[in-house]
């Protein structure tokens, strides 16, 4: 793979950061001949596997992985009319086997409810069959008709992780929609990544959903990225699809749902809230190489040096790194310069000196230098990389809390929204919502809002003057 040579652009001119920081730190090539469709480089890869390895056991506590077709018949596709009105405009159709027309056509996937809910009325008898509580992580087709950008809106989604529950009341459903959300957190805790929850507004939830709540974060430039949801479904599709079971009074009742999901946004928000001037910062919990051993050669020593870093190398990976040793012919800058653009969170040196005295020099990627003892080495990374996650964690929390501010009339909100997300008195009304979206040139992006960052309160709506309450305005990816 070609080597990235030049300055890098500085994070605060933040699209042309974020296009440069993605084929220079070995995330996504973008010259993929289909617009909408991006590779995957290994590194970039590997921080998809680790990310989602996290996700996984997460979901795996209490949902079973599953993994539905690609393709939907056109006929149960349309069966949802709501549902399809909201993705009727999106969808890539397959209308030929070879040189045959199908009689049927064929939809990939923009999303898996019509795929999914024909099989669990097929699966679904009894009340003893519930809860039932698949996921599945796929790729998903969406004819994106806006500017594309990668990991962010495309039109193959690589990475989409996508939970079915199905419960026997309303009660129960909206509760997974709580657990849901309690599981979301705890994965982009993870990540370092800080969140906000709000309940997107009525006429932005999910075709065919009582109502959304949505995860979202802001990024460097100020916009929100959304990266997660859950709705709410209620009985909407059970009825289209016949999803019904036998209570306990041996009486048909149909079953309440809840789906929510997850994509490769969680990687670009790892990217675009951790990185810097230099390139990719990335938490140990994800970092596809946590440790990276730089041997200093230095005249006739190299091969002693070499196998100091060997041992270390082996050291830690018994330890349960993920370790690489650079041995490559080039100068230590070069490959200080390499690992930092991709992100690795710690640098380990050693070289003759090193050796003399029995020690080793960390060295983590926000810059901190520690010289640590050969003999209680181990140790002393975990502990390094343990704070070097927390400082991430309290780094993100602050600069999302300087881009949060709250707004008492509409040109407050207008210039807030410039560069970050005002907090606005709204009255939750649609012609209010239209008015404050207008007049801010951005999108009222949700209400009952939940965050520690935010103070909660109730107010003249900033539009009309009436009983509002704290919403969220932003402009969005």
């Amino acid at each position: 793979m070609e080597e990235d040579t030049g300055a890098l652009p500085r994070k605060e001119n933040f699209s042309e950061w974020y296009n440069e920081i993605l084929w220079r730190a070995e995330i996504m090539d973008v010259r993929y001949p289909v617009k909408g469709l991006y590779v995957w480089y290994p590194h970039g890869f590997g921080i998809r596997k680790r990310a989602y390895g996290i996700l996984r056991d997460l979901m795996d506590r209490d949902h079973a992985e599953t993994m539905f077709p690609l393709l939907i018949p056109k006929t149960e596709f349309m069966k949802e009319a709501e549902h399809i009105k909201g993705f009727e405009d999106e969808v890539y159709w397959v209308t030929h086997g070879g040189r045959n027309e199908l009689d049927v056509p064929l939809a990939l996937r923009p999303t898996s409810e019509t795929a999914i809910y024909p099989m669990y009325s097929l699966w679904i008898r009894s009340h003893t069959d519930l809860p039932l509580k698949l996921y599945q992580v796929v790729n998903t087709f969406r004819y994106e008709t806006k500017h594309t950008r990668p990991l962010i809106r495309l039109r193959e989604i690589t990475s989409f992780k996508e939970a079915h529950t199905v419960h026997a009341t309303w009660e129960e459903a909206a509760a997974q929609v709580e657990v849901a959300l309690g599981l979301y957190r705890e994965f982009y805790d993870s990540l370092r990544v800080p969140v906000i929850v709000s309940r997107r507004p009525a006429w932005d939830k999910f075709p065919g959903a009582d109502y959304t709540i949505a995860v979202d974060t802001v990024m460097p430039d100020g916009k929100t990225l959304q990266i997660g949801t859950v709705h709410m479904l209620g009985d909407h599709f059970s009825r289209t699809y016949a999803i019904t079971y036998e209570d306990a009074n041996g009486e048909r009742q149909y079953a309440y749902q809840t789906c929510y999901g997850i994509s490769e946004r969680s990687i670009a928000a790892v990217i675009s809230v951790h990185g810097d001037d230099k390139g990719v910062v990335l938490p140990p919990e994800v970092a596809p190489i946590e440790v990276v051993i730089v041997p200093i050669i230095v005249g006739k020593r190299r091969d002693e040096v070499l196998a100091a870093a060997t041992v270390l190398e082996e050291e830690f990976r018994n330890a349960g790194f993920a370790v690489k040793l650079d041995a490559r012919e080039m100068r230590p800058g070069a490959k200080y310069y390499h690992w930092e653009m991709r992100g690795v969170p710690l640098r380990v040196e050693v070289g003759p000196r090193d050796i003399d005295a029995n020690t080793v020099v960390a060295v983590t990627r926000n810059g901190k230098k520690t010289t640590l003892d050969r003999r209680g080495v181990v140790e002393g990374v975990c502990s390094i990389l343990a704070q070097f996650g927390e400082e991430l964690s309290q780094t993100a929390r602050q600069a999302m809390a300087g881009r949060i501010t709250t707004a008492s009339n509409l040109e407050e909100a207008a210039e807030v929204v410039k560069n970050g997300v005002a907090v606005v008195h709204w009255c939750g009304s649609q012609e209010c919502a239209e008015k404050i979206e207008a007049a801010v040139d951005a999108s009222i992006i949700g209400s009952e809002i939940r965050s520690d960052l935010i103070a909660v309160s109730d107010g003249p709506c900033i539009a009309c003057g009436g009983n509002g309450t704290s919403a969220l305005v932003a402009r969005t990816y």
